[in-house]
């Protein structure tokens, strides 16, 4: 599904959350809220207790979402009917350490199971990835999504464009999640240094979105942007009844 998402002149919007958050069962509610409200894909975070990536506001998610019970066995039962109403691609995001606990491949099985298009699993390296688990991912049709960072070097970015099956997620600074400063004239040049690149996989932005002006300085020079702190705020200020109200602001119809 990732394949044909990217062949649309329009810029996509992804909303992050986390699994569990605010409620238990609130996972399978926000999802398909979401897909009503217009959004391009979702990226479901997999609560842990040490998300390396991740400000405050996801932080805090994550633990009152594991305080809650969710974990990923959970998560994956949550998600068993996903496929029989919502039909936008789904995205799980966490880390290495939760996948090992699973069993690699049982999770990737899992994950091809009740329909996950992809992972991003930050501190998974590229290199390990290609020698121990790319044919696990392919095997199971789930695509492996890298993180590239303004500090990340060429080579570096063209081995991870060459094994990427997604898209390139493109971290707008080294920063964690939920800077809600604008972009610099730096992070603009930095977005436009990769874009001309030519990059075979499609590139998404991600960290430090939160309203209309950052999105679209985000899309720029990519193809869509993600959302997150941004829209974890706003289910702790308005609930999961509200979501619409938040998605319309990006220009997207409820």
């Amino acid at each position: 599904m990732l394949s044909t998402l990217f062949q649309t002149p329009k810029k996509l919007l992804s909303i992050y959350f986390t699994a569990g958050y605010p409620k238990l069962d609130d996972t399978t509610t926000i999802i398909t809220a979401l897909e009503k409200s217009g959004v391009d894909f979702i990226e479901i975070g997999m609560p842990f207790s040490d998300p390396l990536a991740d400000g405050p506001v996801i932080q805090h998610s994550s633990t009152v979402a594991i305080e809650n019970g969710m974990s990923a066995h959970l998560l994956f039962e949550q998600l068993s009917g996903i496929r029989g109403s919502v039909t936008i691609p789904l995205i799980i995001m966490g880390y290495f350490n939760t996948m090992m606990q699973f069993g690699v491949e049982k999770f990737l099985k899992k994950c091809k199971e009740v329909g996950i298009d992809g992972l991003i699993i930050p501190d998974l390296p590229v290199d390990v990835y290609i020698s121990d688990y790319r044919q696990m991912f392919e095997s199971n049709g789930v695509s492996a999504i890298f993180l590239v960072t303004p500090q990340t070097p060429e080579e570096r970015i063209r081995k991870i464009d060459s094994v990427s099956t997604g898209f390139i997620y493109l971290v707008s600074s080294a920063a964690i999640t939920g800077n809600n400063s604008g972009f610099t004239e730096a992070q603009r040049e930095y977005f436009e240094r990769i874009y001309k690149m030519r990059l075979r996989n499609p590139l998404v932005a991600g960290f430090g979105i939160h309203d209309r002006s950052t999105f679209e300085a985000a899309t720029e020079f990519t193809s869509g942007a993600i959302v997150g702190s941004a829209f974890i705020r706003h289910l702790d200020q308005s609930g999961t009844d509200a979501i619409g109200n938040f998605i319309r602001q990006f220009d997207y119809i409820d």
